[in-house]
């Protein structure tokens, strides 16, 4: 009786992990063909950021660090 308990949990278990990569199978599967792109390609786009955005960022940042710097040299040199 026992044996048959710890049986059908092994057996439910192991058909619950197959399921789950199977599941997973189907998602990397899908997200590769989606886009009728290589595999490493639409892996290296999925793990990058988008470089413009970066870039856009850090412009809008120096602005703010420039206009900054000109607020402060200003009344600096009006005080003198």
């Amino acid at each position: 009786m026992e044996e048959n308990k710890v049986l059908i949990g092994a057996l439910i278990f192991i058909v619950m992990i197959v399921g789950a990569n199977f599941i997973m199978y189907a998602i990397a599967r899908g997200a590769t063909r989606s886009s009728q792109k290589g595999f490493l390609e639409t892996l290296s786009q999925s793990l990058n950021a988008s470089p413009k955005k970066k870039d856009e960022s850090m412009d809008e940042l120096r602005q703010k660090i420039q206009e900054l710097e000109k607020s402060k040299k200003d009344p600096a040199e009006d005080s003198e």
